[in-house]
């Protein structure tokens, strides 16, 4: 997982409450076995006709937003079943970063497990910020998860909350895996003597 210290981006706007994790990542693509490639279907059913053409107003379909790292929503994102791929969707678009009023618990957990920044702000930064994104020509956000800020260069400031194991986590880029390999020495050193004890008993 990369660390995440200091993020400075384009901002892509998604003015809708209630994103379910079906609408980020439909169920028919759940069968994959692979763990990328789920960026390709990241919001499948907004992002085109069932034709198979793109909706031009969708907003990850307008050339402005290309390449947005942080993703700005309405409250209660995330919420439906509590599918791991759609964290993985997000991040394999290459979004670091998602803001919004409030999210649903599981999806807020995979998130950061997967190397996202959620951020929850008010409702009034929100719009603010969705405001700016859809109005102002390449409108960035820089996003400092050590001081815990969300800034841009015309004034806005505001500061958020975040856990702070999941901080440590992200900051020095550990999923669940690599915070057990940090102990990699004491479990080899376990395994061993559980090997030796195992084989004198069986004796």
């Amino acid at each position: 997982m990369e660390p995440f210290k200091t993020l400075t981006s384009t901002v892509a706007p998604l003015d809708r409450t209630n994103v379910d994790t079906d609408q980020i990542i439909p169920k028919q693509f759940l069968k994959r076995i692979e763990r990328t490639g789920y960026g390709d279907f990241l919001f499948f059913d907004w992002r085109q006709t069932p034709e198979g053409k793109p909706v031009p107003e969708f907003v990850l379909n307008d050339p402005r937003y290309k390449d947005a790292k942080i993703l700005i929503a309405g409250k209660n994102f995330g919420c439906g079943s509590s599918r791991e791929h759609a964290a993985w969707a997000l991040s394999d678009f290459g979004f670091r970063v998602v803001i919004a009023p409030t999210f649903a618990d599981i999806f807020f957990s995979n998130a950061g497990k997967n190397g996202i920044v959620l951020i929850r702000l008010s409702e009034t930064d929100v719009d603010t910020l969705l405001r700016n994104a859809e109005t102002i020509p390449g409108y960035k956000l820089t996003v400092s998860l050590q001081d815990q800020t969300v800034t841009d260069d015309g004034g806005f400031k505001a500061t958020f909350e975040v856990d702070p194991f999941r901080k440590y986590c992200l900051l020095e880029g550990l999923d669940d895996i690599g915070l057990t390999l940090r102990h990699a020495s004491e479990l080899d050193r376990f395994e061993k003597q559980h090997d030796n004890a195992t084989w004198l008993h069986a004796k």
